[in-house]
């Protein structure tokens, strides 16, 4: 079968759930679901909409994916999870016989990861074939019947998913033996570099009173469920969101974080957890991405940009990160998540910051790609860089971070580090309140 474009495919049974979902979020549910396919009826010489048949029809088909929505509501009024059951329901209603899901979960909870289960597990009952896209091993061993592996674009092969253990998976997934998921780490924490004091949110739901410092050569993780406010309390000491109250301190000294480019100037980056709306520019090159955080450095007579200097900065890039790319003016949108997450640690290293946070640095990508960016930030925390790591995955925060601090419903609620950094101790002050 050959499959010309999306139209094409469609046509022939086939749909897809994007990872990164492109919703409308001010139009209804039933108009995201039936954009470019709406029904119409005749109003005199004219072809109109048929809000009334549409609306039906989507209400029909959220109700065979067990989801009870108002189709005339707002798509943006949804979670991410429900806008996820909504692409599943628009697949459905295109008489699809096979439905690919890309990466389903990597922004969802427990709780909306259950769900998701529940509507594929439906699906495939109902005779649907399902190509279930992921890189997380329990996910795959719950949902599929059997795996398949690429690398690198290449088919390596097919199994049974009782017949391979996880070790295979992940040796056939990159190619070598990990022996260890995280590499050794032993950097070494110096002095203090970064004091937070009673940091309060505007807003009286987010953040409150928290403290805390960071060591130069530190790894220090945040871990909390959704919604205990990890990112905006990191997004207030980057100068993206106003406070009400505290002090920041860098090296000692009182600083005021305003705006981004006073985090910049005092020396910390940030690499966000949205890595396709708030991290690259995807329309843009690699270079281009790698260079826009720090263009002043690169001007000649402070107005002319020296696109040599630029090119040299992303050719050593590449290669100190291993980016796997055919050319520096590559599309950023084209690469991998784990290649793209590497552009964007690139453009902080380009300006050289004391602290980096990183918002869910993993987020997305395979495991092979995991152990690169785990040993980027290993090697940085060796030369003195002091990184905070926020992530939702409780193993990696164990076996990343020098000492983790859990925050629940806003607030600091503990710190933990070696023995005392277990899966319990961390859940346990992650529901404190």
């Amino acid at each position: 079968m050959n499959i010309l474009n999306p139209d094409d495919a469609l046509h022939k049974g086939l749909a897809m759930v994007h990872q990164e979902l492109q919703p409308i979020p001010e139009r209804s549910i039933a108009e995201n679901m039936y954009c470019g396919r709406f029904p119409t009826r005749n109003y005199g010489p004219l072809k109109v909409i048929d809000h009334k048949k549409m609306n039906e029809e989507a209400q029909k088909w959220l109700r065979d994916v067990k989801m009870d929505f108002d189709p005339k509501a707002k798509l943006g009024t949804l979670s991410i999870s429900q806008m996820q059951s909504v692409e599943i329901a628009k697949a459905v209603s295109m008489n699809a016989k096979v439905v690919i899901l890309d990466e389903p979960t990597s922004s969802l909870t427990d709780n909306e990861v259950e769900a998701l289960f529940r509507i594929v597990r439906d699906l495939r009952d109902r005779g649907v074939s399902l190509i279930y896209i992921s890189h997380k091993m329990a996910e795959i061993r719950e949902i599929a019947d059997d795996i398949t592996i690429m690398r690198d674009g290449t088919y390596v092969g097919s199994w049974a998913v009782k017949d391979i253990s996880d070790q295979e998976i992940v040796k056939q997934m990159v190619g070598r033996e990990l022996t260890n998921i995280y590499p050794p780490r032993d950097n070494k924490p110096g002095d203090v570099i970064l004091e937070v004091k009673h940091l309060s949110s505007i807003h009286e739901r987010s953040f409150q009173d928290c403290s805390f410092e960071l060591h130069r050569g530190e790894i220090l993780g945040f871990g909390g469920l959704v919604g205990a406010q990890r990112t905006e309390l990191m997004e207030a000491i980057f100068g993206m969101r106003h406070v009400a109250g505290g002090e920041i301190l860098m090296n000692g000294k009182t600083v005021k974080m305003v705006r981004p480019q006073e985090a910049i100037r005092n020396s910390i980056g940030m690499i966000t957890e949205d890595r396709r709306g708030t991290g690259i520019i995807g329309c843009l090159s690699i270079a281009d991405n790698v260079s826009i955080s720090s263009l002043n450095q690169y001007l000649d007579m402070g107005i002319v940009l020296n696109h040599g200097k630029i090119e040299q900065l992303v050719k050593d890039n590449v290669a100190k990160l291993s980016i796997k790319t055919p050319s520096s003016k590559t599309t950023i949108q084209s690469l991998s998540g784990g290649n793209q997450q590497k552009v964007i640690i690139s453009r902080w290293l380009a300006n050289n910051p004391d602290v980096l946070i990183m918002d869910e640095p993993t987020r997305g990508i395979d495991v092979g790609a995991k152990y690169e960016i785990y040993q980027i930030m290993i090697n940085l925390a060796k030369q003195g860089k002091a990184i905070i790591m926020i992530s939702s995955e409780m193993p990696e925060l164990i076996g990343m971070s020098d000492r983790i601090m859990v925050m629940c419903n806003g607030r600091i609620t503990g710190e933990v580090s070696g023995e005392e950094a277990t899966q319990e101790n961390i859940m346990s002050l992650a529901t404190k309140f």
